[in-house]
């Protein structure tokens, strides 16, 4: 250590000079013993580290503008991430349409038409089909059956290859009456006519208006196509005037599975 004298000091035997104080005497000048530099030291970085720990207290920081700045650098991921309620709210909103997009698309796959779905709302098919029902149609050429006529089994064909659909034989179809835009008929395809055709001859006469062609409607047939009728009406579509004979192009498709009430959501949003 250092000694504040004057230089007039005799020199000192190293004894005198040993800062351990092997004599007995205490450091000149001072009444306690100086930190050592390893203390010191240490302190500083406690210091340091304190001041580490403390957040920073700019001014006019607020805890959005990291929110901000994550949105900046990396949208996706801060979409798909944060915590923001309004956030939030629109990522389940998108991920439920992108579900029903999903199921949409794999339902068009399957059916091959557009939209794949009907709903019911007559009890003309009952018991097979009932009000509210909601049905699953495809396009008729799609999984057709032995004997099928333009995709369609006919109820008269079901009995001799024993093809059923919907409690009875035969394929169950949906059409346009007349051709015409509208609320289509969901009915069971009963047998196939070529044009000129006197139908009346193969039909089941309890479910036509008189004895002969010229007593029926649409008879002889005006054109190829479908005879048909719902399961619970008595006669016959063409005989009842609901269409003509059904021309294959007016077909919308051919009915595949039935969900018991599901309809009724379709059919509140169609009244709107």
């Amino acid at each position: 250590m250092t000694d504040s004298g004057d230089g007039d000091t005799p020199d000192r035997t190293p004894q005198e000079d040993d800062p351990s104080g092997e004599d007995g005497s205490t450091a000149v000048g001072s009444d306690r013993a100086p930190p050592s530099k390893a203390d010191s030291h240490g302190s500083d970085r406690a210091d340091a580290d304190q001041t580490a720990e403390e957040p920073s207290a700019a001014p006019g920081y607020t805890a959005g503008d990291d929110e901000d700045e994550r949105a900046s650098e990396n949208p996706v991921t801060w979409f798909l991430t944060s915590d923001n309620e309004g956030v939030a709210a629109l990522r389940d909103l998108l991920s439920t349409m992108a579900i029903v997009a999903l199921v949409g698309l794999l339902l068009f796959a399957v059916s091959g038409i557009w939209p794949p779905l009907v709903a019911v709302e007559s009890g003309s098919m009952e018991p097979h089909m009932e009000v509210n029902d909601l049905v699953f149609i495809v396009d008729e050429d799609r999984f057709a059956g032995d004997g099928a006529v333009h995709g369609v089994v006919t109820y008269q064909r079901g009995i001799e290859t024993d093809e059923r659909s919907f409690g009875s034989y035969g394929d169950v179809i949906v059409f346009k009456p007349n051709g015409d835009e509208g609320i289509p008929i969901i009915h069971r395809a009963r047998f196939y006519v070529e044009k000129g055709e006197n139908w009346v001859s193969e039909a089941n006469e309890s479910h036509i208006r008189g004895d002969t062609c010229e007593e029926v409607q649409n008879c002889p047939a005006p054109h190829d196509g479908f005879i048909t009728k719902g399961d619970d009406t008595p006669y016959y579509d063409q005989v009842a005037g609901r269409t003509t004979v059904v021309k294959p192009k007016w077909i919308e498709g051919r009915a595949e599975v039935r969900i018991p009430w599901l309809g009724w959501i379709r059919l509140q949003f169609a009244k709107l």
